[in-house]
């Protein structure tokens, strides 16, 4: 099967496994960006009382996990190529395990953090096609997500994004805007 042949212009045939890790990657970030398309400045940092996150980390968040899940965990670390999609600042920030915190001066503003995501993405749709065939079922070393091996951490990539879509989703709604699905 050809994957980004039309919408992204990368053609290459892949497996039909890879195919459906690359699918629900996609589903899942168009979904997510209809959720940021009507957003203004001011609600990337807003936190409703009694709640602890915001929008601006749950979209660091993604892209720091996409960078985890798809090319990470995939190949290791590539100084020259990761250097140039986010700054150790960012990925501090935004890393499993780390707090939202409310003091916006010590963020990044959301073009930045938008900015961030879509080179992540753009070199996972680059580097994903490379990662067909037995190699899909080697396994990972810690840290690891649900799934043990290479394959199931792109199918990760998917639900771990949707799982946060769900909550920049909640958040919205807390806002008073109206659901999108």
């Amino acid at each position: 099967m050809e994957i980004f042949n039309h919408e992204y212009s990368i053609a290459s045939p892949v497996s039909e496994r890879l195919e459906t890790a690359i699918r629900r990657i996609e589903f899942v970030r168009k979904y997510t960006m209809t959720l940021l398309d009507d957003l203004q400045p001011e609600d990337w940092f807003w936190i409703p009382e009694g709640f602890t996150t915001h929008i601006a980390w749950q979209v660091g968040h993604i892209a720091m996990s996409e960078y985890g899940l798809t090319l990470f965990q995939q190949r290791g670390r590539n100084r020259e190529v990761d250097a140039e999609l986010m700054s150790s600042k960012f990925r501090k920030l935004f890393m499993r395990g780390t707090t939202p915190s409310s003091d916006i001066p010590n963020h990044p503003q959301p073009d930045e953090i938008l900015s961030v995501l879509d080179k992540v993405h753009q070199q996972m749709r680059i580097e994903i096609v490379t990662y067909d065939g037995d190699a899909l079922d080697q396994e990972l070393g810690p840290p690891t997500s649900s799934y043990a091996t290479r394959y199931g951490a792109l199918l990760f990539a998917g639900d771990h994004e949707m799982l946060h879509a769900g909550q920049i989703g909640m958040l919205r709604r807390l806002m008073g805007k109206a659901p999108l699905r």
